[in-house]
């Protein structure tokens, strides 16, 4: 385990961390921070868990790739954004990871992580389309590979559960990664997007940070927060 960052004192983070570390939002289980991930990490505590959907730096927030690719149905329009346009910088990464004990990191296979012997392998049951047919999750437990399956193709997914962001993962399969994690009771999502990693957090019980730049996911973010706890399995499965 490399070494923590070097610790602050409470005088320089009054000074410095305060306007990047005033909650979005709060309550009981979680807290949303509004800001640029590279300047609220610094500050924060140690968490059990890391459970993130990082940018890949694939162009996934291109608006005219989004509306273009789908052949089952017609795509949701996001918008304009360029939160894609590069992965998270090495440095950062090595951060996020250096305060949280377990990882696991979507889209891991584009980023510089070390060898691991426990992929957690996402079957989306894409069908027709030149989208992936499963998504990659990284992680340092020392345990075997595992598989879920939820079909999530566009506007055509399991549940139709509600999606507001591009790139969001169903919070069934968030709240399944989580469940891999073990006996963990504080999760961090420096890479928060529309809060599904807070709300699967939440729903088990734990307690969760998030941090995303944009704010229009943390107003979305917060609103799927405050609504009752779902219930929901996240064993191995």
């Amino acid at each position: 385990m490399s070494e923590k960052p070097t610790s602050v004192t409470p005088r320089l983070v009054e000074q410095i961390a305060t306007p990047f570390l005033s909650p979005f939002y709060q309550d009981d289980s979680v807290t949303i921070y509004c800001g640029d991930t590279r300047l609220v990490l610094p500050f924060l505590g140690r968490f059990d868990l890391l459970l993130t959907d990082p940018p890949y730096g694939i162009g996934a927030d291109n608006r005219r790739q989004i509306l273009s690719r789908s052949k089952l149905a017609d795509p949701k329009d996001y918008g304009e954004s360029n939160w894609d346009k590069e992965p998270v910088d090495d440095w950062v990464m090595m951060l996020a990871r250096q305060i949280c004990d377990k990882q696991i990191i979507f889209g891991g296979n584009y980023y510089t992580l070390p060898p691991t012997k426990c992929w957690l392998v996402w079957d989306k049951q894409n069908g027709d389309n030149d989208f992936a047919d499963c998504e990659l999750a990284w992680t340092n437990m020392d345990k075997a590979v595992r598989r879920k399956v939820h079909l999530w193709n566009g506007m055509i997914r399991k549940g139709q559960e509600a999606r507001f962001h591009p790139t969001q993962k169903p919070l069934e399969v968030i709240s399944w990664a989580l469940g891999q994690a073990g006996d963990v009771q504080t999760v961090l999502d420096p890479w928060m997007g529309s809060g599904t990693t807070l709300r699967a957090a939440k729903d088990a019980g734990k307690k969760a940070v998030g941090i995303e730049r944009e704010e229009k996911y943390c107003k979305i973010a917060a609103e799927r927060l405050k609504q009752e706890v779902l219930c929901y399995d996240a064993g191995e499965h």
